[in-house]
Order: C-alpha cells, then structure tokens, then sequence
C-alpha cells in the first residue's frame, strides 16, 4: 500500500526508524549479507563489464582503500558473513602472547582489482551490465520526439458515423 503526502508517494511498510533499520541489518540472513558484502570495481575493471560493484567472494583480490592498511592489496582469504569482514593475505597484526590474527575488513573500505570468475559470477555481470544500458534509455519515460510522434499521428480523430 503506498500513502500519498505532498506530491510525493512512500511505501508504507519501510520504517526510516533507526531502531528498525539496524535491527534489520543486524539479523539479517546469510543471502542478505553477501549482497551488503559488496565492493565497487577498480576504474579498469568497471569500464570493461560497465558495473560498479560486485558482492565480494573468496580468491577475489582485492586492494584496501581506507583505514590503517590503506594501500596494501591481496587475496581474501575468507569472507566473514556473520560479522561482516574480509580476510586478507597478509593484512594481519600481532596479538600480546604472538600469535598472528587475520585482521577483518569491511568490503566497502576496499575495491576489487582481480574478479575470480565463474558462471555465476558472469551471469551477475551481464545482468548488471544490461540493466545499465537500458537506464540511459529512460526506463519508460517518454522523450520530447515521442511525444512529437504522437500528436502528429492523432491529428484526424477517428469517430463513429453511423
């Protein structure tokens, strides 16, 4: 149901409640979280399939653009759904007994520069890529030629006569 307000139109069952919103991302489910679980494309990889990002994936490499690793690329390792963090190759610390930890990175704070490809992963490229050539055609709107079109082709109105 969408309720009308001042030219604008909402659905009614999206809360902009705070609460609400992190109560959904917090319980979200594992295919939810890999979809949130996404990286933009470094600028050569989105100018060849012409997609912006992709949900990241184990073996994708990938490069860290923000925080205390900014810079420092390699391989993920594992990508941990439930907390929302990569593994990288080599992005690790030091606990206080010595031993070394994976440290988790968020998938947005790094971009991917290596796509480990596969049919599903080709198939997900293509449909972006199609939805995006279809975007700069308007999505259905109509264009000041169309219109033109029309009102040339109902000049004369066809009526009954009987």
């Amino acid at each position: 149901m969408k309720i009308k307000q001042r030219g604008a139109t909402w659905r009614k069952k999206v809360s902009s409640s705070r609460r609400k919103s992190r109560k959904a991302h917090f319980n979200a489910p594992s295919h939810i979280r890999s979809i949130i679980m996404s990286a933009p494309l470094s600028s050569e990889l989105r100018a060849r399939h012409s997609v912006r990002s992709l949900p990241v994936r184990k073996e994708d490499e990938v490069e860290v653009t923000r925080g205390q690793f900014k810079g420092r690329s390699g391989k993920i390792i594992a990508c941990y759904r439930k907390k929302y963090v990569i593994h990288i190759d080599r992005i690790t610390r030091e606990k206080a007994n010595g031993a070394t930890v994976n440290v988790g990175i968020h998938p947005s704070k790094v971009k991917i520069v290596k796509i480990k490809m596969n049919k599903d992963r080709k198939g997900i490229l293509e449909r972006k890529s199609r939805a995006k050539a279809t975007e700069g055609k308007g999505k259905g709107k109509y264009q000041e030629e169309d219109v033109a079109n029309q009102s040339e082709t109902k000049q004369t109105p066809i009526t009954d006569v009987e």
